[in-house]
């Protein structure tokens, strides 16, 4: 996928865009996806997404802080997987989000961008105010020489799939309605430093993960059985994330991997997790043993999840 951007400029061929945020390139966007490739392909010109660097709203309320399904490095590969042949990444900011819709569909879409058609999400809007909508994206593109297209809406009778929908399910620890919504496992990724040691005293040493994005949603607090992957090599494992109330830290919120079958030294290496179940919430615990029987029953259940 090429990737266009303030040091790579767009090739001069026409191709079909359509314009989100795609945080998560979740069921839903991928049907979407699809439908851009087909169109593409009819047309015998190249996909294109338009996406942003940063949350748009962040542009707009300094205070606003991103819960993030996807970094933008997991959204442009995730794109990639999906078929897109080029990625427009803009820099969202106020001057942006002033635009009115038929400027930014001239400016970008007509003249940087060489869009021969734009393929809009059934319930899209972009310009300022987002007060436009379809109608008015069919006008401008007559009057531009850009096909406005409609997009299909992704129909399942089992959720009603949409990026906010899977946060509310990964604040609530359910990762399994998070992954329905996805299509695949939710991902935290990050780098392990140096903790407390606590685990190793009990007979589960951990990986204390900070994560590589800062605006990254973390699911709800609790211990889950999840699948690691760290130097190339996959693990089961099972995560705590919590404030280790056992021991009245009460601190900053904290992911602790134990990798089932892992001895070694992961300090500055990546890990990546991709959670399967959540197996209960944090709780405080009358003493270090009792958190270590708790924690052989998880492991358990945790293999026993992991290897059915």
């Amino acid at each position: 996928m090429y990737i266009v951007d303030e040091s790579h400029p767009c090739p001069a061929t026409p191709c079909v865009a359509t314009i989100g945020f795609f945080d998560g390139v979740h069921r839903g966007h991928r049907y979407l996806l699809e439908q851009l490739s087909a169109e593409a392909e009819r047309r015998s010109v190249e996909s294109c997404v338009v996406t942003f660097d940063a949350h748009p709203r962040r542009a707009l309320d300094a205070g606003f802080q991103p819960r993030l399904l996807t970094s933008l490095a997991e959204k442009l590969d995730l794109l990639a997987a999906a078929g897109v042949d080029r990625c427009c990444v803009l820099h969202f900011d106020r001057a942006l989000a002033a635009l009115p819709a038929r400027d930014f569909m001239q400016t970008y879409l007509k003249e940087k961008w060489h869009a021969a058609a734009l393929l809009v999400g059934y319930d899209h809007h972009f310009g300022r105010g987002g007060d436009e909508g379809f109608v008015n994206y069919v006008r401008y593109g007559r009057e531009l020489g850009i096909d406005v297209v409609r997009a299909r809406s992704f129909q399942t009778a089992d959720v009603r799939v949409s990026s906010s929908a899977t946060r509310r399910f990964l604040e609530a620890g359910n990762v399994e309605m998070a992954r329905l919504c996805l299509g695949r496992p939710y991902r935290l990724s990050g780098t392990v430093v140096e903790g407390r040691r606590v685990g190793r005293h009990l007979g589960f040493p951990t990986a204390n993960v900070a994560p590589d994005c800062a605006d990254k949603l973390i699911p709800a607090t609790g211990v889950y059985a999840v699948r690691a992957e760290a130097d190339g090599k996959d693990y089961d494992a099972m995560v705590n994330i919590g404030d280790r109330p056992t021991f009245g830290d009460g601190g900053p919120l904290s992911v602790e991997a134990h990798l089932f079958g892992f001895s070694g030294d992961l300090y500055n290496h990546t890990l990546r997790l991709d959670f399967v179940r959540r197996l209960r919430e944090e709780r405080r615990f009358d003493s270090p043993e009792a958190l270590r029987r708790q924690l052989e029953a998880d492991a358990g259940e945790a293999l026993r999840l992991l290897r059915s």
